[in-house]
C-alpha cells in the first residue's frame, strides 16, 4: 500500500473552495497558468495548478505557503472564508473613488503612510490584492477625510490634487 499524498487527495467542496480562492488570486495578479509555470520557473506547473484551481487536487500547506509568496499574499488569503459577504448594493453612501496604489506608494509623510496602512487593510477585507487600484467606498472616505485633513465631501477633490485618482489609459 502507497503512502497518502495529499496533492492526490479527492476532490472535496473545500478543495473546490481552495481552488476557487486559488484562480481569484491568480487572475487578480492578472497571470495565465503558463505565465505561473513560466515566473515560477516551472516550480507550479500549469497543469497541476489548474488542478487546483479545479479542485481535483487538494494542495498541501508547504505549497501553498510557496505559492502564497509567489503571488506576494498573505498565505490566509489564499483560504476561502465562510464569513465574508460581498456587500449588498446600496449599502455604500456616496460616490465611490478609484485610488492609483501605485502613484499612493511613491508619496511620503505621515498622512500618505496612514492611507496606505488603511487601504491594504481594505485589501484584505476584500481579499483584492491586484496592488495597483483600490475603490473607497463611502464609508470609507469618513477615515480618509481624518488623515487627509478635509472634509468628507472633499475628500474626491483632494485625491484628485494629489493625483492619486485612477484613470484607465
Amino acid at each position: 500500500m502507497r503512502e497518502f499524498d495529499e496533492d492526490d487527495a479527492t476532490a472535496s467542496p473545500y478543495s473546490r473552495k481552495v481552488g476557487e480562492r486559488l484562480r481569484v488570486i491568480r487572475r487578480q495578479k492578472r497571470l495565465s497558468l503558463q505565465e505561473v509555470e513560466a515566473t515560477s520557473g516551472e516550480e507550479f506547473k500549469a497543469s497541476v495548478l489548474g488542478a487546483y484551481e479545479r479542485g481535483e487536487r487538494a494542495i498541501s500547506v508547504p505549497r501553498l505557503e510557496r505559492l502564497a509568496k509567489f503571488y506576494s499574499v498573505p498565505v490566509d488569503q489564499l483560504l476561502p472564508r465562510e464569513d465574508i459577504t460581498a456587500p449588498a448594493e446600496g449599502d455604500t453612501a456616496g460616490k465611490k473613488l478609484a485610488v492609483d496604489l501605485l502613484k499612493l506608494s511613491q508619496l511620503r509623510g505621515q498622512p500618505f503612510e496612514m492611507l496606505i496602512r488603511f487601504l491594504k487593510m481594505i485589501q484584505v477585507q476584500r481579499q483584492d490584492f491586484n496592488g495597483k487600484v483600490i475603490t473607497v467606498r463611502g464609508d470609507d472616505t469618513r477615515a480618509i477625510s481624518a488623515m487627509l485633513d478635509v472634509p468628507v465631501d472633499q475628500v474626491g477633490q483632494r485625491l484628485d490634487a494629489l493625483d492619486l485618482l485612477y484613470r484607465p489609459l
